[in-house]
């Protein structure tokens, strides 16, 4: 049984209700430990916060019976309280009790929220309920029109990110065939769910129109089709976009300068791959940690240690600091080429006593995937946890176990 207090202002008086559990674990005392204090307006009691915690803890039933002994007590729930109410049924896949909450509050005097009307129709994408989405718009567009784009907009994002591009589609044309024109973060949305779900035509199609629009690409949609393009291997068409956004704005840092080396270097097109990073230098752009280890990754690959220990220089020079994934390129290159007997020099320059950390952007690896060192390093930082661990101890560990499996090669 949890058990709940409620503590109303006023001339109430202190009163006990009990409500079962279907559960008796022992963490629900701190449940059963709370004092609910109700605030009473005009009538009406604010349990909003409650029935909030209860929501999240998947306990609509309690939820239910905590509005129900409010009922009871002759008082009324507020506006909030039912809000909170509806999104606790809607999130934990009761959509009856949602819809009848939500009949309620439209025959009552509540103001439509476009936060609220947002969180709902999120709830209803996740448990696949897009009718429900649709039937919003509709009363929406009867109750309070003004509200019409943001909630188009929202629906659509509902849509996106269940991969429902068809519905998606429908609710753009529906939303313009009614005079209300698309902004920017919807034409980007666009952009990133056609990425996720969609093929690369329909990706590209869904950019030109952005493009007619006279909108910018966001940094998301870039990095949305930049992956898209990595992961299907299209580097040549990576470039190819990247030129077509515009290498020179400011707005975006590094970002589409960095991807155009990473088309080039997911081909290993070394002259081209130099020949982008000196425009990248005259443009007014100073290479960052993924700038390096773009570079870095390649040379490693290629095997090409006088250019790898050139931009190892060049990032000391620029006050880069390296992280795991340019270690990584060092201790694999050398070790690739059995040549660990070297690694004590090409690692003297590099600081072995710092905390590992990964800083480079995660569209590297979509790219090249990570180093042995580097996915060795990490499953082992996962696993021993216990300590602050430094490159000079992940490095010894790392050549042991090398060594260990060489042996056991050589013994067979």
């Amino acid at each position: 049984m949890e058990t709940f207090s409620l503590s109303l202002h006023g001339s109430f008086k202190f009163k006990r209700f009990n409500v079962p559990s279907h559960q008796t674990h022992p963490k629900n005392g701190d449940l059963a430990r709370k004092i609910i204090r109700y605030r009473k307006q005009e009538g009406f009691v604010d349990c909003a916060s409650l029935v909030e915690d209860l929501g999240r803890k998947k306990k609509p039933h309690l939820a239910n019976q905590l509005v129900n002994k409010v009922k009871s007590e002759g008082l009324l729930p507020d506006n909030s309280t039912l809000c909170a109410l509806m999104l606790c049924y809607a999130n934990n896949g009761f959509v009856l009790e949602a819809q009848a909450v939500w009949e309620e509050l439209l025959t009552s005097s509540f103001v439509l929220s476009v936060q609220v009307l947002s969180d709902l129709m999120d709830a209803y994408g996740r448990i696949g309920c897009f009718n429900e989405i649709i039937s919003i718009i509709d009363q929406v567009s009867c109750r309070n029109a003004d509200l019409l784009p943001e909630v188009y907009s929202r629906a659509i994002s509902c849509f996106g990110k269940q991969g429902q591009l068809e519905l998606m589609e429908n609710t753009l044309k529906e939303m313009v065939s009614r005079g209300f024109s698309v902004d920017s973060a919807t034409g980007n949305a666009f952009i990133i769910y056609y990425s996720r779900f969609g093929s690369l035509t329909e990706m590209e199609t869904a950019y030109g129109r952005l493009k007619r629009s006279r909108h910018l690409i966001d940094k998301e949609g870039i990095r949305a089709v930049s992956f898209t393009y990595l992961k299907e291997r299209k580097f040549f068409m990576l470039g190819e976009f990247l030129r077509d956004v515009g290498l020179g704005r400011k707005d975006l840092g590094n970002l589409l300068w960095n991807l155009l080396l990473l088309s080039y270097a997911g081909n290993f097109k070394m002259k081209s791959l130099q020949r982008e990073f000196m425009r990248m230098s005259e443009a007014g752009f100073h290479p960052d940690l993924t700038t390096f280890n773009i570079r870095a990754v390649a040379f490693s690959r290629m095997s090409l240690f006088w250019d790898l220990h050139l931009s190892l220089e060049h990032m000391k020079h620029e006050s880069v600091g390296p992280d795991l994934v340019t270690y990584g390129c060092v201790v694999d290159a050398y070790l690739d080429k059995r040549l660990g007997r070297n690694l004590d020099f090409a690692l003297s320059k590099m600081n072995l006593d710092d905390s590992p950390v990964v800083s480079t952007d995660p569209y590297v690896f979509e790219a090249f995937g990570k180093g042995d060192f580097h996915s060795s390093s990490e499953a082992f930082l996962e696993f021993k946890r216990q300590r602050k661990w430094t490159y000079r101890e992940l490095i010894a560990v790392y050549l042991k176990k090398q060594l260990r499996r060489n042996q056991i090669f050589w013994n067979y």
